[in-house]
């Protein structure tokens, strides 16, 4: 049985190397695609994202500028809508369910590292994938960390740092991001 290639085990969740020559060619893939899409004009866009990304839904669309890391680990449902800005290092699977909006400026980041600082230095990493469910709305600037699950319905407030799974249908705003019950504070507040 052959080892399996740092490509392998980066795209499994495994520990790897980014400087492997084949996940080099991969980024440097990608970096020329996204100078072709973030140079686009709307009636090319939907071509250019099938061309690169792992599942396109009918009717999603992202705005450039955009960055990824690799392209082909980003699978999005019917209706996601990605504002302009928006960053997503994909060493794994992410996956955004159908009717989700994104904010401009946001950051799904699967990418993670060793907390020794001598097994850092070894430059070896990983990615925890991302999954993110249906009609999710996520406010500009947001950052998304490795690992987390974000249900239907959710919302995630600007500028909020997720660093756990949220369960469908809560808001969570703040950085760690925190449940929150907006109708409890607008009942308050009429009150």
């Amino acid at each position: 049985m052959t080892e399996p290639s740092m490509k392998q085990r980066m795209i499994a969740g495994e520990p790897y190397h980014a400087s492997d020559p084949e996940i080099v060619a991969d980024q440097l893939a990608a970096a020329e695609w996204m100078r072709r899409f973030n140079a686009s004009l709307p009636p090319e866009r939907e071509a250019l994202l099938r061309e690169r990304l792992g599942a396109v839904g009918k009717g999603s669309t992202i705005r450039p500028p955009f960055h990824c890391d690799y392209g082909f680990n980003i699978l999005l449902g019917d209706g996601v809508f990605l504002n302009f800005n928006c960053v997503i290092l994909d060493v794994v699977a992410v996956t955004i369910g159908d009717a989700t909006q994104i904010g401009p400026g946001v950051q799904i980041l699967t990418a993670d590292h060793p907390r020794d600082p001598a097994e850092r230095a070894t430059g070896i990493e990983w990615g925890r994938p991302i999954m993110i469910g249906r009609n999710v709305w996520i406010g500009g600037g947001a950052i998304i960390l490795p690992g987390v699950t974000i249900g239907d319905d959710a919302m995630i407030g600007a500028g909020s740092v997720v660093t756990r799974d949220v369960a469908a249908g809560a808001t969570m705003v703040g950085n760690p991001a925190r449940i929150v019950d907006l109708q409890a504070r607008r009942a308050a507040s009429v009150g």
